[in-house]
């Protein structure tokens, strides 16, 4: 663990990203996704190709699903170029989304489970006084129903999705909207998350950050991420910190 130099007596408020940070999702993906590909008539994809597609919001999600099954189908395929695999995807979007959140609704939380020190971790920054956020780039209508299931919605005062706003992380848009909603200064909320996107954010609008150790992060190292600190459990960062 790299601990960073803050107090937490220096922040008034934190924002938590959900996927890969507070519940591995990545069973509802994998059911919810080769679902909506057997809708399609298309071959099913493995969870750890999956996971490298995680985190940012489920558009991507889908077309890169789609683009994935595609160039490693039939000869059709091969051959083919990112550009094509994109517009054959896209072509698709539309019926494999409707057939996505039919299946993602029916199954939310069924498949994933709340990370050890999740629970703890929140506790220990709502008994410091800081007001929380979930702020995700999953959509809002998949990300307050997951909350409650998991019993952690009522750790937050506010939870945007990633329809919430204009644009999604890592612009630094949700993050600065969200602060807003907190009445609070971005260089006094503190950023908990687990990919580059969130680090990206966060940077670009002015709050630290820091990322645990077990997320997803698109399947590359996030010790390589540019943070403020690291933990390998969200009970850790009241320790982290102070």
């Amino acid at each position: 663990m790299t601990s960073i130099h803050y107090d937490l007596a220096r922040f008034d408020a934190a924002i938590v990203d959900l996927d890969g940070t507070m519940v591995d999702t990545l069973g509802d993906f994998a059911v919810s996704l080769n679902h909506m590909l057997g809708d399609l008539s298309l071959p099913p994809v493995a969870p750890a190709a999956i996971e490298k597609m995680v985190g940012k919001g489920s558009e991507h999600l889908i077309l890169s699903a789609l683009a994935h099954v595609m160039s490693s189908g039939s000869a059709a395929s091969e051959g083919a170029d990112a550009q094509v695999l994109h517009a054959r995807a896209q072509a698709l979007f539309d019926q494999a989304w409707e057939r996505y959140q039919h299946h993602y609704l029916a199954i939310n939380g069924q498949h994933s489970a709340v990370y050890p020190g999740v629970v703890e971790g929140l506790k220990a920054l709502r008994s410091r006084g800081l007001r929380l956020a979930c702020l995700t780039n999953k959509p809002t209508s998949f990300a307050k129903p997951l909350l409650a299931a998991k019993g952690l919605d009522g750790f937050f005062d506010f939870a945007f999705g990633g329809d919430a706003f204009a644009r999604k992380k890592p612009d630094p848009l949700p993050l600065l909207k969200t602060c807003e909603a907190l009445g609070t200064a971005p260089a006094r909320t503190l950023m908990v998350g687990d990919s580059s996107n969130d680090a990206r954010a966060a940077r670009a609008a002015g709050c630290p950050v820091v990322l645990v150790t077990y997320g997803y992060n698109h399947g590359e190292p996030v010790r390589g991420v540019d943070a403020d600190g690291f933990v390998d459990s969200l009970a850790e960062i009241d320790r982290s910190v102070s």
